[in-house]
């Protein structure tokens, strides 16, 4: 049996506001919180839903749940958006009625999570087939798409929707999807080059460098590093929870799915990245012979890689960026662009591409999505779009948002109580006015095409002469003065000429939802939105495929010479043709409130609740909705749930519903006023009197209970008794039986016990007899072994002493023929015996002395002279012989060990030994310093990029020098490249090359004999390089630097080797002048470092600290 639930069981708080009581805003936000604690998110205002964002997973969105609530009746089961949109699609499919979901709410309260939803629910209920099963996973992996390219991250929201969107999901009479097309609304395109602190720019530009593989971003001419690019930001670039990488492959894939082709979506990253090139572009200033100013660009490497990007020529766009083209009549005036205004064109070209390719990306989607048959279909429209704004800084932007959302609460007035006039029509109820407020005032205010505030700011941007904010402002007080929605401190009005709250730059409008404060700086420009004439043009001969779509305007053939629409006047058009689709649809409602700003969970602010709701208009939507019947609902479900509260109706009413409802209610003790029958429903003024129904359901429902339970009871102690008795019987049977069972074992027992006591009697008996027997075998057994063992021990000892006996015979004999032996040959022994005797003692000596050297052999190092002292004068020879053969081979094995690198460092120390030795104090501290040689890791580390592709050979050397300057003898940071053919100075911090020496130019170095690191490059007269003069340079790899210009200037001169003047005191040409550098020794003011000081124009005195 099927147990169904309702709004009203098992409540927590009040599931429909509509009910509340009594209704106050403190009222409302205590039962939003309630509900919002014990994780119920979902509440009604009568077929409005208010979702509150959890910002968790909760489990109530499974497969199972979407099945509960599949053709169920929206107030049968507890609130849910699945309610929602079950009843829209079930509205749909059985009643032939095109529908529409509008979903509100400010960022972060859960729209675009809403949106999906509603979406993955319809198609869950919907038809199965494998050409609806496509049409569905295209409507549903479009939404990834749009995310990366139209959401971002903000304060207050991770996956922020920067656009509005209204998707037209089309079905045909079975109720089954055929397609759907997407509408955005007012992209937040100035996201492009500018993100507020704290918040990203759009996602695709992140998911592209972290997720498209290494020759894509080769392809792409794109780095990985964000820090490389102006128009991301840094403090926000990794957010926690969100996974680029990832998200990139699923849009790649979610493209595929909708059905893009691979060189679509190469165009498309092609263009996101050409985005990003144009931020890196910069611009410099340059004066002109007329006085004027004008801008060129600073490195042209990042336009030529973008250029190559989108096909265009490079001097095409550069120019574009340089200079503005005006064209009236027939006539065309070109003007320089400066500093400033060649940023705006490099930005407005940034924001136009990006908006347009995301225009372009939504018709692209509506064509993969579109229904291919032309009858006529269902529609099912879900409108996801900002929510009402007030910020502390309100700007255009705000603007055009409250004003969307002023439309949309118009119509949701209008709607909402033209659906409560139809239902009372239909039902048979007299109608009644409903007062309330309607802000047709504040939308004409804005929208009026004479005097309405976009019409004067469309007119402001038109007009011809000085246009800035504050003329526009000036034009609102003149024209808005009197209007009772608008405030300003500057206007005829002079109750606001005191008001402190409101800044003269800015103006006040009083919207439904309450007063929000406008600054009207940026109106205008943001209004105008501007792309220079030249810039279009330079986009339309580009030869990518993509852009000349994007660019029409840019085609020279259909010059037009009209200004283009404004953007307030786009999206007034856009906001009329919205709403006259909205108003062909059935509205459903979903009010989306975000808890709390932290993005946690478990926390509700009431102060952020409440003024979401005051801006919603929730409790305005409240009051509408009970100002007739606050509840009504069908005979059928309404007698089923009270039905036991009267005696005529209870258990079962055999009549019909109606009948039994009037019994039922004319049985109780409730006014007649407070109830009206109508067709179908019974309809309850009053929530006091649903509530009076309920308290008198869940009091007899009490009683019903009790009565069930006392029977129950009766009829379980009856079973139990019947049950015990009859056990009873079972229980004396068995047991008389296990009774006889038990004692005929005990019998058993015992004589099986008596039986083993004397069998075990008896096997004692006999075992003792056989172990008196066995142990007097066993004694005659050893008696035996002791005599035969004593009787072979006597022969034993017997027989060792004769074997003694004869070993002492053989003995005696052998010394006594030995003792004949030596008499007999003593003689011959004594004459050669010295001889040999030395031989031998010789012999020994040597072997002992080489065996010594073995373990006294000084060490394999080349520097080692010591050598083990001779024990004998003899050896004087071999003792001066084996030192230099050692020597010899240790330093054979030595120079083995060298690697081609390890000897080219040698030769350089030896050269730099013949150079400096005994010539220079600083060279004895150089000795032990390895010649790293690229001191700045020039060719990996990406801050001189530039640099090191500038420079087209292998750099030998790099460091940072010091280039003296002759006025005040103070140094700036350079960096010196020593390279095989030249000598580069460049800026330390912009890599920018200032002064490149080839080395057949260099005439001879200078340095001084001191402790110091000055060194002079002396250039030969006439060349073209010694046009600025000698380079006076200070560093701290002097010795290394010297060295290195000494061997590669002779390699690349191809004659002798460059001269090194090593001399206290020597001249440097700066220009046209001989500065005579002079080094001395003494205490320097700046601790122990040296010091240069100009002492006149033609001295520089070099202070070097003495060396202890």
């Amino acid at each position: 049996m099927e147990v169904k639930t309702s709004l009203l069981d098992n409540m927590i708080g009040v599931g429909d506001m509509v009910l509340l009581e009594p209704l106050s805003e403190d009222s409302f936000i205590e039962n939003l919180r309630k509900r919002f604690d014990h994780n119920e998110i979902y509440t009604y205002i009568g077929s409005v839903v208010i979702s509150m964002n959890p910002y968790r997973s909760l489990p109530i969105f499974t497969p199972e749940k979407v099945e509960e609530y599949r053709n169920r009746n929206f107030y049968e089961l507890s609130p849910h958006i699945y309610a929602l949109a079950d009843e829209a699609y079930r509205s749909l499919r059985d009643q032939d009625k095109d529908q529409c979901i509008l979903i509100t709410g400010e960022s972060g309260a859960g729209k675009t999570e809403a949106s999906k939803l509603v979406m993955s629910y319809v198609a869950a209920v919907c038809g199965k087939g494998q050409e609806v099963n496509k049409v569905k996973e295209q409507l549903l992996q479009s939404n990834p798409v749009l995310e990366a390219f139209g959401n971002a991250k903000t304060v207050r929201n991770d996956n922020s929707s920067r656009f509005g969107k209204y998707m037209d999901i089309e079905f045909d009479f079975k109720g089954d999807p055929l397609g759907g097309v997407i509408s955005n609304y007012l992209l937040e395109k100035s996201r492009v080059v500018k993100q507020p602190r704290g918040e990203r720019n759009f996602h695709i530009f992140y998911q592209l460098l972290s997720g498209a593989s290494d020759d894509t971003l080769k392809k792409l001419k794109l780095d990985r590093d964000y820090s490389k690019y102006n128009y991301l930001s840094l403090d926000s670039a990794v957010v926690n929870g969100l996974d680029d990488a990832a998200n990139f492959r699923t849009v790649k894939n979610a493209m595929q799915i909708v059905g893009f082709m691979e060189d679509e979506v190469q165009s498309v990253l092609e263009l996101v990245a050409a985005v990003l090139k144009l931020g890196d572009i910069e611009f410099k200033p340059e004066s002109r012979c007329n006085g004027s100013d004008e801008s060129r660009i600073k490195d042209k490497n990042d336009l030529k890689e973008m250029c190559e990007l989108l096909g265009i020529e490079q001097s095409v766009l550069e120019r574009a960026f340089s200079y503005r083209t005006v064209e009236a009549r027939l006539e065309k005036v070109s003007t320089t662009l400066n500093v400033a205004q060649a940023y705006y064109a490099r930005d407005a070209l940034a924001k136009n591409l990006y908006s347009r390719l995301f225009s372009w990306l939504v018709t692209r989607i509506n064509e993969s999505i579109k229904a291919q048959t032309k009858a006529r279909h269902k529609v099912m429209g879900v409108l996801d779009i900002y929510g009402f704004e007030i910020f502390e800084d309100n700007s255009f932007e705000q603007f055009i948002i409250n004003y969307c959302n002023e439309k949309l609460q118009q119509i949701f007035i209008e709607l909402t109580l033209r659906e409560e006039q139809e239902e009372y029509v239909r039902e048979g109820i007299e109608w009644t006015n409903i007062e309330y407020f309607n802000n047709a005032i504040i939308c004409d205010l804005i929208e009026n095409h004479q005097n309405g505030i976009l019409a004067m700011l469309d007119e402001e941007c038109l007009r011809p002469g000085t246009v800035t904010d504050e003329t526009f402002l000036d034009k609102l007080n003149t024209i808005c003065a009197e209007h009772q929605h608008f405030e300003s401190r500057l206007s005829k009005n002079s109750k606001f000429l005191t008001d402190h709250s409101l800044p003269h730059n800015c103006f006040r409008i009083q919207h439904y939802a309450g007063k929000v404060l406008y600054r009207v700086e940026g109106f205008v420009d943001k209004n105008n939105d501007l792309l220079y004439r030249d810039l279009s043009q330079a986009m339309y001969k580009a030869n990518h495929s993509l852009i000349k779509q994007l660019f029409p305007e840019g085609n020279p053939g259909k010059v037009n010479l009209k200004r283009p629409p404004t953007a307030g006047f786009q999206f007034r058009a856009s906001v009329g043709t919205l709403m006259k689709n909205l108003q062909t649809k059935n509205p459903n409602y979903i009010r989306c409130i975000k808890p709390n700003d932290k993005k946690a969970s478990h926390i509700f602010t009431d102060s952020l609740v409440c003024h979401q709701v005051r801006y919603l208009g929730l409790m305005e939507n409240v009051r509408v909705r009970r100002a007739g019947y606050a509840f009504r609902q069908a005979y059928e479900p309404c007698l089923e749930r009270y039905k036991m509260l009267c005696k005529r109706t209870w258990p079962h009413w055999r009549g019909p519903a109606r009948e039994g409802v009037e019994v039922l209610m004319a049985d109780l003790p409730v006014p007649a006023e407070e109830f009206s029958f109508g067709r179908s429903k019974i309809f309850i003024r009053n929530p006091r009197t649903l509530f009076f129904l309920e308290e008198r359901r869940r009091q007899c429902l009490q009683d019903l209970a009790t009565l069930i339970q006392k029977i129950y009871r009766g009829w379980k102690c009856r079973s139990h008794f019947l049950l015990l008795k009859k056990s009873q019987i079972v229980v004396a049977a068995w047991y008389r039986r296990y009774a006889q069972e038990k004692k005929y074992q005990k019998i058993k027992s015992a004589t099986t016990v008596v039986q083993s006591y004397t069998r075990g009697w008896q096997a004692r008996k006999l075992l003792r007899e056989l172990k008196y027997q066995k142990r007097c075998e066993e004694a005659v057994t050893t008696i035996s072994a002791f005599w035969h063992g004593t009787q072979a021990r006597m022969e034993l000892r017997r027989l060792k002493q004769e074997a003694r006996n004869k070993h002492a015979v053989t003995v005696i004999w052998a010394y006594w023929q030995g003792t004949k032996v030596r008499r007999e040959y003593r003689k011959f022994f004594r004459a050669n015996a010295g001889k040999k005797i030395y031989d031998f003692t010789i012999q020994r000596i040597m072997q002992k002395y080489f065996l010594g050297l073995k373990s006294t052999m000084p060490s394999m190092s080349p520097i080692d002279k010591s050598w083990p002292a001779r024990p004998y004068r003899f050896l004087d020879g071999v003792h001066r012989e084996l030192p230099r053969i050692f020597h010899l081979w240790r330093c054979k094995k030595y120079r083995s060990q060298f690697t081609e690198e390890k000897k080219a460092v040698y030769e350089e120390k030896l050269e730099a030994s013949e150079i400096f030795k005994d010539k220079k104090a600083l060279y004895p501290s150089s000795v032990s310093q390895p010649f790293k040689g690229d001191y700045l890791e020039i060719s990996t580390n990406p801050k001189y990029q530039k640099l090191n592709s500038a420079v087209d050979e292998k750099v030998l050397l790099a460091d940072v020098v010091n280039k003296i300057n002759r006025a005040n003898g103070k140094g700036t940071a350079r960096i010196f490249l020593l390279t095989k053919k030249s000598v580069v100075l460049a800026d330390q911090k912009t890599g920018q090359v200032k002064a490149s020496v080839p080395l057949p130019d260099l005439a001879s170095v200078s340095v001084s004999t001191q402790s110091d690191g000055f060194f002079a490059l002396r250039l030969k007269e006439g060349s073209a390089s010694a046009v600025k003069g000698d380079f006076l340079l200070s560093s701290e790899h002097l010795i290394e630097i010297i060295t290195k210009l000494h061997r590669t200037g002779a390699t690349a001169a191809d004659s002798k080797q460059l001269n090194v003047d090593i001399s206290d005191e020597f001249l440097v040409q700066f220009k046209h002048d001989k500065v005579c550098v002079k080094f001395i020794q003494g205490a320097p003011k700046n601790g122990n470092s040296v010091s240069c000081k100009r002492k006149n124009n033609r001295l520089l005195e070099v202070s070097v600290p003495t060396t202890a």
